[in-house]
């Protein structure tokens, strides 16, 4: 009865803090501009199982696909076992499901054998991260702490799958024993073969494997609470993220409706906006930003695919999709903590760009759209850095000067070269 209070503090008090720090992601996500993504659901539900739930987009590498194809399944299949661990925790029960029968069998084994694949994708992935050093995986934006995230999730999935499989095995050699709880029941094609690293006492193996079992579901449980904090939250957005993603063409950019507005006003007097305050035109911190792209920034996966395909990264310019982000998420993480800690009304003088992202990443950026069509959960870094953008041009009037004589020229010659209407086609007079 101690152990099963025990159990039941520890998860309730696992699920309590987990709520509380995802409200609060919630409200940092809500945070930003209101936008429209209900329509289509239909286009979107589709969008969300070919790309979220296939995996789509994964396979254009096809390694790193494979492997993370094993540790996908495995991560959904194998929470099928904690149902049991966390009935049997409660109820002091011992393989409450057995009376599955042959069932039971196929269920364990085949639990047993993802775990196996589990472990030995993310061997290989800290491997490529740590002795292979695979470039994508480093960059100006891939500190000290992104990478070490990197190494704990991955390091905590292998101890979470190596308990789950000493657990199993101390299991089958108490069954052999014949010692009471321990129910004949599973098949364990994979831990049957560490049977004979433990030891031969009845007592040693109870406690092996009570040590595992506290260790597998408490590790679930920090882990989940590791979630808020890590790139690893995509496990959980990146199906809502697929969903309300960009449905029309990339490339093709919204009309802004403060300028609609302008416009419409120009062209009739009698014309009411409905906004009854001015407009602002593009986006300074992250609260100016859509709330979809701070879905997307809370949903990043830093896998650096995008980076790695930015030609203007490739030809050593500054910027890094993966930074913009990065930097977004950090932006948008921060304002949440100042409204924990001062109200909502605080102010601490900072802002997305120029103290975050620099005017020399925004303007590097070609628009180009491969960021976003190499991302495998869709991402798009692209619609945050033309909002800023917008900003600096629009609410600044600062841009390079190369764009400012484009500009000048499209107004007064209706082209962005420097000549007048008139002589536009003298390259074609014969001479």
């Amino acid at each position: 009865m101690v152990a099963q209070i025990l159990f039941l503090v520890i998860t309730l008090a696992a699920i309590a803090l987990f709520t509380v720090n995802l409200r609060k992601i919630f409200r940092n996500i809500r945070l930003g501009k209101s936008v429209d993504r209900n329509d289509q659901p239909v286009k979107r539900l589709i969008t969300m199982m070919r790309v979220a739930f296939g995996q789509s987009k994964m396979v254009v590498r096809p390694i790193p696909a494979f492997l993370h194809f094993f540790v996908y399944i495995g991560f959904v299949i194998i929470n099928i076992e904690v149902l049991e661990i966390m009935i049997d925790g409660l109820f002091g029960t011992h393989r409450v499901f057995h009376g599955l029968g042959g069932f039971y069998n196929f269920l364990i084994g085949s639990f047993e054998i993802l775990a196996f694949t589990v472990w030995a994708a993310c061997v290989i992935f800290l491997i490529r991260r740590n002795v292979l050093k695979l470039k994508r995986f480093s960059g100006v934006e891939m500190t000290k702490w992104p990478k070490s995230d990197a190494n704990y999730i991955l390091i905590t999935e292998i101890l979470l799958m190596s308990a789950f499989l000493l657990m199993n095995a101390a299991d089958a050699k108490l069954q052999l024993l014949g010692a009471s709880h321990y129910i004949n029941a599973g098949a364990f094609p994979v831990s049957q073969y560490l049977m004979n690293l433990l030891p031969s006492t009845e007592s040693a193996l109870v406690i092996v494997e009570r040590s595992c079992w506290w260790f597998h579901i408490i590790g679930i449980l920090a882990f989940l609470n590791y979630l808020p904090y890590s790139k690893h939250f995509h496990i959980l957005f990146a199906f809502p993220n697929t969903y309300f993603s960009n449905l029309e063409p990339k490339g093709e950019f919204t009309n802004m409706a403060s300028v609609n507005n302008e416009v419409k006003a120009m062209l009739d007097p009698s014309f009411v906006p409905a906004e009854t305050e001015p407009g602002k035109f593009g986006a300074k911190d992250a609260t100016d930003l859509s709330w979809i792209n701070l879905m997307n920034a809370y949903t990043c996966t830093e896998c650096g695919r995008c980076t790695s395909v930015c030609p203007a990264n490739i030809t050593g310019k500054l910027l890094s999709p993966r930074k913009i982000m990065m930097d977004t998420r950090d932006r948008i993480t921060e304002i949440g903590k100042g409204i924990d800690q001062n109200g909502a009304e605080h102010q601490d003088g900072k802002s997305l760009l120029d103290d975050y992202i620099t005017r020399e990443e925004i303007w590097a950026c070609t628009s180009c759209n491969a960021c976003v069509e190499a991302c495998p959960v869709n991402i798009d870094p692209l619609q945050i850095i033309m909002e800023l953008r917008r900003f600096a041009v629009m609410e600044e009037s600062q841009a390079p000067a190369s764009i400012n004589a484009m500009m000048s020229n499209v107004e007064n010659n209706q082209a962005p070269w420097k000549y007048s209407p008139a002589d536009r086609f003298n390259w074609a007079d014969e001479k």
